[in-house]
């Protein structure tokens, strides 16, 4: 009988990480980290905030934007689950700095800044298609589903419908 290490997937691990580190370049994710960061004027976001003198410290609207618009990428519009990929995905983790923003900030965030979000996005995706980062996947700007007119008849591959 094979003697194997042993191993347990149900164990917890302490591991430092450097997040920067996470971020490797030549993908979408350090492309958006590095233009929000460096490239991008953010000042229209920071008008609302009126809490240098007091009050509670907000998050700062590039974390938010990282993680926001990295889960529009993958697809991912519902808060909850942007919430839970900061709790548990290395990359949102690397992008907020392992900060896990409630839902409800994320959610208030996004409907308090529909137009300049989608500028900031639009930005950024015009930068990693000139780079060729964007690989044709899907990005999605809201759940929104829309009514299609296809049958199974007309789809397929291109192949398929000049055979059709």
């Amino acid at each position: 009988m094979p003697n194997f290490k042993r191993y347990d997937y149900n164990q917890n691990a302490m591991v430092v990480i450097n997040f920067e580190e996470q971020l490797q370049p030549e993908t979408f994710e350090f492309t958006l980290h590095h233009l929000i960061d460096d490239h991008i004027d953010l000042s229209v976001f920071h008008k609302k905030y009126q809490n240098d003198s007091g009050g509670r410290t907000a998050y700062d609207p590039a974390i938010l934007l990282k993680i926001i618009l990295f889960a529009y990428s993958k697809g991912i519009t519902s808060s909850r689950e942007i919430q839970w990929q900061c709790e548990n995905n290395i990359l949102f983790k690397a992008l907020s700095c392992d900060t896990v923003p409630h839902f409800t900030s994320i959610a208030g965030f996004v409907s308090s800044y529909p137009d300049a979000i989608e500028s900031v996005f639009e930005q950024v995706l015009l930068v990693c298609d000139q780079q060729g980062l964007l690989g044709n996947e899907l990005f999605a700007i809201d759940g929104c589903k829309m009514p299609s007119n296809a049958s199974k008849e007309h789809s397929g591959t291109f192949k398929e419908l000049e055979q059709k």
